[in-house]
């Protein structure tokens, strides 16, 4: 029963954080209250980056991340849970805890598999499953199907037979929501493929059906700091934060992140959870494409 408060803080903390830093980022005169509306405050969102090292097949496979996954996510409810190195059953396992979660809400759950270039077919987890990446997320137009942009990087490492994907869901028609898992035997590739993701498809994705606020939160397999930085294949403008290793969650200029924490996985993984506060400002444009 102690989780319930502590959920309750945590979440009030972050909010009270996020609305306070939007209000300094935004660095423009208030509206007077005749002119605020509901659609110009900020959505306010809690995002949870996970890598679970789940194939079974990894040196970092326990066998013990997704009972330590579903109780993190019990506990602390985010909106939004981007997932990396997943089986396609681990998902849906993952779906039932995020919906007890998000009680009432149509919850999303969206996968993509790693390719297997020897085979031309899907990389395999141990079990038999589809291994991959996937996302979570809630909605509130339950009659309304989302949808779901994915793909393979068009760069990867030859002598890595996984290739490598990426994942998006619009979420509302108000937010692209989207994770990545990218090399991690070639940092120059991971750098290409960051570039191509955040160059060139997502705005490929905006240009063709619509603007929208963007976040990305995955294990880039890059550093800020270290060579090649991270940070030379964010945007300008991009707001991003890290777990001080090569989880990163970026996003857009008309999204506001702050209360970044690290989300202790008992050595059942070798990545902490990243948890990330963002709101959702649609009233201060973000980088939209040409």
């Amino acid at each position: 029963m102690a989780a319930r408060p502590y959920r309750f803080l945590r979440r009030t903390l972050a909010v009270g954080c996020l609305l306070a830093a939007a209000a300094l980022s935004a660095n423009r005169p208030a509206a007077s209250p005749a002119g605020r509306t509901d659609a110009a405050q900020p959505a306010v969102l809690r995002m949870l980056q996970l890598n679970l090292c789940n194939s079974g097949r990894a040196g970092c496979y326990t066998g013990r991340a997704m009972a330590r996954a579903a109780e993190v996510i019990s506990i602390e409810a985010p909106d939004l849970v981007t997932l990396n190195e997943i089986c396609a059953g681990d998902l849906s396992a993952l779906h039932g805890v995020f919906q007890s979660v998000h009680h009432g809400r149509r919850v999303v759950a969206a996968f993509q598999a790693a390719g297997d270039r020897p085979s031309g077919d899907d990389t395999r987890c141990r079990n038999g499953q589809r291994f991959g990446i996937g996302l979570l997320t809630h909605v509130r137009t339950p009659a309304t199907p989302s949808t779901v942009y994915a793909g393979t990087h068009p760069t990867q490492d030859l002598a890595d037979p996984e290739e490598r994907a990426w994942l998006c869901v619009d979420v509302d028609g108000a937010l692209l929501a989207c994770t990545t898992h990218l090399s991690a035997t070639g940092y120059g590739v991971a750098l290409t493929q960051c570039d191509h993701l955040l160059d060139t498809i997502l705005p490929t994705i905006a240009r063709n059906t619509g603007y929208r606020p963007t976040v990305l939160g995955g294990d880039l397999n890059l550093r800020a700091g270290h060579e090649p930085d991270v940070r030379s294949c964010t945007p300008p403008g991009h707001q991003r934060v890290d777990d001080g290793r090569l989880q990163h969650v970026t996003a857009t200029t008309d999204i506001t992140l702050c209360c970044r924490s690290l989300v202790p996985m008992h050595g059942t993984t070798d990545h902490s959870g990243l948890l990330v506060t963002l709101a959702i400002d649609r009233s201060r444009p973000g980088r939209r494409p040409a």
